[in-house]
């Protein structure tokens, strides 16, 4: 009977919590949960999941493979080792100390170091600079690469994005650079690399990081990232260039990938405008059914970017990926909408943003029916993506831009899925897809993650990230987005 009785005061007692979620639906999970527990009625039942956790199992769900699928992927022409390490601990080790941030297009010695680093890291944005004294950089370097902590890895956006696409072992993949004996060492066995990249010596990036509330002086960087510098001649002068064009009739490519046009900012102007000459020249070589994506990186020559734009570099390639600050920049050397904007404050505004991408299709793009190629724009900032294509041209976009986001968390976090308990969704709950014309608000929802709007022939895709609270490693999540949304991405056959 004592037993009896038990049970069904346990009964009633659960009958009763019941009740009280019933009656009251908003309580929060963690009352009911603790309520459930001074009962002693066992395992609390699971509370509602989180918005980071709905967002991956949504992400999950849409991320498929396209119906058909790149086989053969030739990537060039920028490649070397990064030497990662505290960029704070470095120029402490350098006997320097913070005192005015400011930035110098090009670096001639350590205090322009110093002034450009802390004037990033105050704001939290990546940036990449030349170093113009080869002496002084070597003896950095050599520091840096023998700092406790110091760690080496492939390097340069060509051989990042090569690297990320070599991890599927379906997939085929040339690299063309400058490839020294470390970086060769380093690279993925699913790269080949033609005989005439392989160079005697490599070249260095240093990649200065710093973390989201590091302090130095009286500087406080607000997300974490990185500062790189180099004093890379081959790079530069884009040595690789020829061997790649050269490489690409025997590989037979489905998909090229262009980068390392940003190097060439330490060379003459004279250089610069044959340098693009012949980019456009090579480009044209490939056959127009092979699609030509170009990740642009930072840059601060407004005359390079301008011609980056102007001299049909823009309109000779098929797709374009870059970040919040390589966009600004593009409009404002371009004269672009926005262009008196000087820099973002805070989250990049995705009406600002998406008004500006559309502008790019529009007057370089081929959404006019103009004699242009380019059909696509993968654009990334820490916490939200878009992409955007020409209608007709691409498909499998939803999936794409959710797979460049997830990357973006898992790589950061070094995880080979997201772990929710250590990323945060950061994106705007609310916003304008546009400021010009015909603009409408979207409410975020973790549930549906991506959302989609068109716009005169144009058509965006638009996804949160979940940004990871503390990253392992921040170089190169740009190339692996853009390699991640490529992977996912599918040309028609009669496009």
């Amino acid at each position: 009977m004592a037993l009896w009785r038990g049970s069904a005061c346990a009964g009633f007692l659960a009958l009763a919590v019941g009740c009280v979620f019933l009656l009251e639906p908003e309580l929060p999970g963690s009352a009911l949960r603790s309520l459930w527990s001074s009962l002693q009625l066992g395992p609390a039942p699971p509370g509602p999941l989180s918005p980071e956790s709905r967002l991956a199992a949504a992400w999950d769900t849409l991320i498929v493979q396209p119906a058909r699928r790149w086989r053969r992927v030739a990537v060039g022409v920028n490649a070397c080792v990064d030497v990662v390490l505290s960029g704070v601990k470095l120029l402490q080790a350098l006997g320097l100390s913070p005192r005015s941030g400011r930035d110098h297009a090009v670096l001639r010695s350590r205090n322009d170091l110093e002034e450009a680093f802390v004037h990033f890291m105050g704001q939290g944005a990546a940036a990449e600079r030349f170093f113009s004294d080869g002496e002084t950089f070597h003896d950095i370097a050599h520091v840096a690469s023998e700092f406790p902590g110091a760690q080496h890895y492939v390097g340069g956006n060509a051989a990042l994005i090569g690297q990320k696409f070599a991890a599927n072992s379906d997939l085929k993949v040339l690299l063309c650079g400058p490839i020294g004996p470390k970086l060769h060492q380093l690279l993925d066995e699913n790269v080949f690399v033609p005989p005439e990249s392989l160079q005697e010596v490599d070249e260095f990036h240093l990649i200065l990081e710093y973390q989201a509330g590091e302090e130095w002086g009286q500087f406080k960087a607000p997300h974490a990232n990185r500062f790189i510098f180099s004093h890379d001649l081959s790079n530069g002068a884009m040595n690789a260039l020829e061997v790649f064009s050269s490489s690409l009739e025997e590989f037979q490519p489905d998909l090229v990938v262009l980068s390392g046009l940003h190097m060439m900012e330490g060379q003459s102007k004279e250089l610069q405008k044959q340098r693009l000459l012949e980019v456009v020249a090579s480009i044209a070589d490939i056959p127009t059914s092979v699609p030509v994506h170009l990740e642009l990186a930072s840059m601060t020559n407004r005359e390079l970017m301008s011609s980056i734009v102007q001299q049909q570099v823009l309109p000779a390639v098929t797709s374009l990926g870059l970040n919040e600050q390589e966009l600004l920049f593009l409009t404002q050397s371009a004269s672009g909408p926005y262009a008196s904007l000087n820099s973002w404050a805070g989250v990049p505004d995705v009406g600002v943003v998406s008004d500006i991408l559309f502008w790019v299709l529009q007057e370089h793009g081929a959404s006019t029916g103009r004699a242009s190629a380019l059909t696509r724009i993968h654009f990334h900032t820490l916490v939200y993506h878009i992409l955007a294509t020409v209608d007709g041209h691409w498909s499998n976009q939803l999936a794409a831009v959710a797979a460049g986001a997830r990357v973006a968390g898992t790589q950061a976090c070094a995880t080979k899925s997201i772990d929710t308990s250590r990323v945060s969704l950061r994106a705007p709950r609310e916003f304008m897809t546009s400021h010009s014309e015909g603009g409408s608000r979207v409410v975020l929802n973790p549930s549906k993650p991506v959302a989609e709007w068109h716009r005169g022939g144009v058509s965006f895709y638009f996804t949160p990230v979940l940004v990871c609270k503390d990253p392992v490693r921040t170089v190169g999540l740009g190339d692996a987005i853009s390699a991640e949304g490529l992977f996912y991405s599918e040309v028609p056959a009669q496009a």
